[in-house]
């Protein structure tokens, strides 16, 4: 996620950073390096120009310019700037306090409007303990009402659909009063998409908002296409206005010049994001977060939010006693890896790791292969081998590694290391500090 712009910038500031005295030059020097880290990431123009601005403009009013070690107010400020840029502090949805809260999906053809309705849809359910509707008036996309059929039930949600032969405005109108019947919290309309912006489109929203009086329209567009994707929210919000916009693909945008131009171009924030393919991919935009990790400064508050959905309390508990009786086994390593697993692919939670972010994590490849193996091994051992893995020696580590489809050699690093993790777990719970460079001495 906006791999290359992190990489540009985070290695600007790094030489920011490394200068004990900044002048004036030196942040006229940073300043252009900066404006070409945007544009080429894609971003808009004058939003650049304006940013670079009113960077340059704060650090010379902070008085940076021949003070000590200023480097780390120029990343402040600059990620300060970027956090305004993408919206400031991160808005929530407008919850009615008379339900349903009807919620509008706009976007074009492809922009992945229909998925995101789904996502949205489990979002509520999960983290607002929402009932949830959605409302099927895209009739026009051959199977779209199919796809919101079968994604919007993998959603947990209540699918209201009359085919694909009846008029939106009055599936929306119907959808709203079943809605209103069955004590839905919210409906989520999933309307028509075009290949393009046009009147005819325009013109069946604004019916359709007028039919169900939407709480908030989310428009919905897709990060990868860049300033394309900004000029279809300028356009729409010159013709139906939209609350907020819901940045789909942003997993897969290694520039960013969508999510860091569309609130400056159109006035409207970023309210969600969708990061992968699955339902559960998709998460509030806070743009100081985003900010930070473009930075590599961290995200430590995702990373405790994502801990704590995968994370159960009293398990938690119930390993901690395991680690402090040295009764930690392959089975409960197996289960916290598979828990990490689950919180999203492993680069990515490192990068929310504060140091993690930038230098450190450059040209490393986090293989999921090799946890693949790992887990392999673990489950072609026999359950007693699991406990007490100092059992795993000579012909049980050929037995392994033959069930495992690996090598002796594998099964010999991970019970080498596992005795190692096993070892520091065991200091730490007689209250010592563990011989950290030993351990990696050993590893090797």
């Amino acid at each position: 996620m906006f791999d290359s712009l992190a990489e540009k910038l985070q290695s600007t500031l790094h030489d920011v950073r490394q200068r004990g005295t900044l002048g004036e030059q030196d942040i006229d020097k940073a300043m252009r390096e900066i404006r070409l880290a945007l544009l080429e990431a894609d971003v808009n123009f004058k939003v650049v120009k304006e940013f670079t601005a009113h960077v340059k403009e704060r650090c010379l009013g902070a008085e940076i310019v021949g003070r000590l070690n200023p480097g780390q107010q120029v990343v402040k400020i600059v990620s300060e700037e970027l956090t305004e840029l993408m919206g400031g502090a991160s808005r929530e949805l407008s919850f009615s306090p008379r339900p349903p809260t009807v919620i509008l999906m706009a976007g074009l053809q492809g922009s992945g409007k229909t998925t995101a309705t789904a996502k949205l849809a489990r979002h509520l359910r999960e983290e607002h303990s929402s009932s949830v509707a959605v409302a099927a008036c895209d009739v026009y996309r051959p199977a779209a009402v199919e796809q919101l059929v079968k994604v919007g039930t993998q959603a947990g949600a209540a699918v209201y659909e009359q085919g694909s032969e009846g008029d939106p405005v009055e599936i929306a109108k119907w959808a709203l009063q079943r809605a209103k019947d069955e004590g839905k919290d919210v409906l989520i309309v999933d309307t028509a998409g075009r290949l393009h912006v046009d009147e005819e489109l325009m013109a069946e929203l604004v019916n359709i908002r007028q039919a169900v009086k939407p709480h908030d329209i989310l428009l919905v567009i897709d990060a990868m296409t860049g300033q394309d994707a900004v000029n279809v929210a300028e356009q729409f919000s010159q013709a139906v206005q939209f609350d907020g916009v819901v940045m789909s693909k942003l997993d897969g945008d290694a520039r960013g010049g969508a999510a860091l131009s569309v609130k400056a171009v159109t006035g409207k924030p970023i309210l969600f994001a969708s990061t992968g393919e699955k339902l559960e991919q998709f998460e509030r935009f806070h743009p100081d977060r985003m900010a930070q990790r473009i930075l590599g400064m961290g995200d430590v508050m995702s990373l405790i939010e994502k801990a704590g959905r995968e994370v159960d309390e009293d398990q938690a508990h119930a390993l901690e006693r395991k680690m402090r009786r040295n009764e930690f086994g392959l089975d409960d390593f197996l289960e916290q890896m598979r828990t990490i697993r689950r919180m999203g692919p492993i680069a990515n939670l490192l990068g929310m790791i504060p140091g993690l972010g930038g230098h450190e994590l450059r040209g490393m490849k986090v293989d999921e292969r090799q946890l693949d193996q790992i887990q392999a091994i673990i489950l072609s051992m026999t359950a007693e081998e699991r406990r007490r893995p100092e059992l795993i020696k000579g012909s049980r580590r050929l037995r392994i590694a033959r069930g495992s489809g690996t090598s002796v050699q594998q099964v010999n690093q991970l019970v080498k290391q596992f005795g190692q993790m096993r070892k520091m777990m065991r200091q730490l719970g007689r209250g010592k500090m563990p011989d950290i460079g030993g351990l990696i001495r050993n590893s090797r």
